[in-house]
């Protein structure tokens, strides 16, 4: 995570000005608005940099023909990111909760990443031949959210094996 990608994360998308960029990358406020034309435009770029490191990892983690296993691979990783030091809960999350307008570019990053996110679980939902597959998706990133809570306010060290219950029992029961 580049500075200033930590620098938002850490205090929050609003609460970072574009001066405070500027002065910490040590660039001119023209060169700066050539790049990106608003902050939204520099949100966009810092989530999608987070979506595609996040969508590598994902892709990764799951193992194709093994539902089970994938769930439980993806819920250690889920567990141990929220775990993490300096954790503050998923940064799309946190952006869509800054960014309450549903037109803003930065909804429609988030959207789409979660988007992607819940077309994943329905993969692998699919594989683990489950009886309501969308259903069985929604439930699962429902879980993903709450753990990345849970593992920044409470109990981090329960996390991923939590997750991984929780995750194979839908999938067992659907």
């Amino acid at each position: 995570m580049g500075e200033h990608d930590a620098r938002y994360y850490a205090q929050g998308i609003r609460a970072t000005s574009a001066d405070r960029i500027i002065e910490q990358v040590g660039i001119t406020k023209v060169t700066f608005y050539r790049h990106f034309r608003s902050k939204s435009d520099l949100v966009v770029a810092y989530l999608e940099k987070q979506a595609a490191a996040e969508r590598d990892w994902m892709k990764n983690a799951r193992s194709n023909g093994d539902p089970i296993e994938s769930l439980r691979a993806l819920a250690t990783g889920i567990g141990s990111a929220s775990c993490s030091p300096g954790f503050r809960g998923c940064p799309f999350i946190n952006a869509a909760a800054e960014f309450s307008d549903p037109d803003d570019p930065v909804r429609a990053t988030v959207d789409t990443h979660r988007s992607w996110t819940l077309d994943q679980f329905a993969a692998v939902a699919a594989e683990a031949e489950v009886s309501d597959v969308e259903s069985t998706a929604k439930q699962l990133m429902i879980l993903r959210d709450g753990a990345m809570v849970n593992g920044y306010l409470g109990q981090p060290e329960t996390v991923a094996d939590s997750l991984g219950a929780a995750f194979t029992s839908i999938v067992a029961n659907g």
